[in-house]
This record gives C-alpha cells, structure tokens and sequence, in this order.
C-alpha cells in the first residue's frame, strides 16, 4: 500500500524526513510537492485538489494519505471524493469547516509582512493570499459519512487552534478515532517526529 505525506502550508516534501527515518516501516511512500502538482497552473484550492486527485489517482491500489493542515484538508476532499481510492487516513490538525474569521485574519496579517517573510513558503505572498482566500468557503459537513475507510485523527497539545475541530471530526467520520500529542503545537510532523511515526505504523500495521 502507497503511502502519501502531504505538506502543510509553508511546509514541502522535506518537512516530513525525520518521521519517515522514524517510521521504519518496509512501505512505499511519497511525498509530493503540493505547490509544484500544479504545474504552471496558479495555485489555488481547486487547482491544488485537481492536481492532488490526478497525482494520487494514477496509483492503481488504495493509498494512505497522511496530511498535515492543508495537506490534511486536501486529504479529506479526496477522500469524500473519492473514497474507493483511499484505504486510510491520517489527519492531523484538520479542519472540515474553514474557520473563515481566523483565514480572514491571518490574510490582513500577511498583507502587513514583508516579502521575505515569505521564503521558503513554497509560493510568494501574493499567491499565498490567494490561495487561503481561495479555501474559505470549504465546508465538508453533510459529506463526512462518505469517507468509509478507517481514520486517524491527530493533533498537538499546543494546537489550541485545531483541537477542537479535530476532536468533532473524529466523532463525525464514521470509523474515525483520535489521539493528542503530548507537547506539540501545529506543526507535529516538525516538533514531535517520533511520536507522529510511532502513530502512524501503529494505524498502518492495523490497517
């Protein structure tokens, strides 16, 4: 079974190499740059699912997609979409429902940064704002009992931001179950590597 790890945002490919060196699974896995699935496309939500069901579609066998924010809200489009190509998700700091007070703020908040802030986001800050803008009317409820494969939903302590979210929708997914990761905050696949593995080869070897 392919395993897939999709970035969040401000993250690429890289960010998930200690929790593949952690994993140690005998596993084929891939992590994909989401921005450049894309191509010369411009990058925004409808772009960046297209590329994601192109990518993971050309797999002949049901993936596991493990995402993180971003990836994992790309992760469950996909797999409400299409729930026979996905064998397993693992979600972690997903939301179902954009919380569109917060995207609205944090795009004023970028507005006011300067450019360089910006290196190493994979994208400038334009096509940032753009691209957050672009999510905020995504809203999954009413959708969730599509998703039939079995679901892992994580989360950092610290996450104060996700925790809620993540919690409903472990409860809302129909094989859906949850765990918190003691001392990390949004970024888990960064700050608690270790931990993220040992969750994640535990759901897979289950699977």
């Amino acid at each position: 079974m392919k395993l897939i790890f999709l970035h969040g945002l401000g993250q690429g490919p890289e960010s998930w190499d200690k929790v593949l060196e952690a994993l140690g699974l005998d596993a084929d896995t891939a992590c994909p740059d989401l921005f450049g699935l894309c191509g010369d496309r411009e990058v925004v939500y409808p772009a960046l699912y297209s590329a994601l069901e192109d990518y993971a579609g050309g797999f002949v066998e049901p993936v596991l997609l493990c995402g993180l924010s971003l990836g994992a809200v790309l992760a469950l489009d996909y797999a409400i979409r299409c729930p026979e190509k996905v064998a397993g998700l693992a979600l972690i700091a997903p939301q179902y429902k954009m919380p569109r007070t917060l995207l609205r703020l944090q795009n004023l908040a970028f507005r006011l940064m300067p450019e360089r802030a910006f290196a190493g986001a994979g994208m400038g800050k334009k096509e940032l704002i753009r691209l957050t803008a672009s999510m905020m009317s995504l809203d999954f409820r009413g959708k969730l009992d599509r998703v039939t494969c079995p679901t892992l939903i994580l989360w950092g302590e610290k996450d104060t931001a996700n925790a809620k979210a993540a919690g409903e929708l472990a409860e809302l997914i129909p094989h859906g179950t949850m765990r918190e990761v003691a001392g990390a905050g949004h970024e888990v696949n960064l700050e608690a590597p270790q931990e993220l593995a040992a969750a994640i080869r535990a759901f897979y070897e289950r699977l």
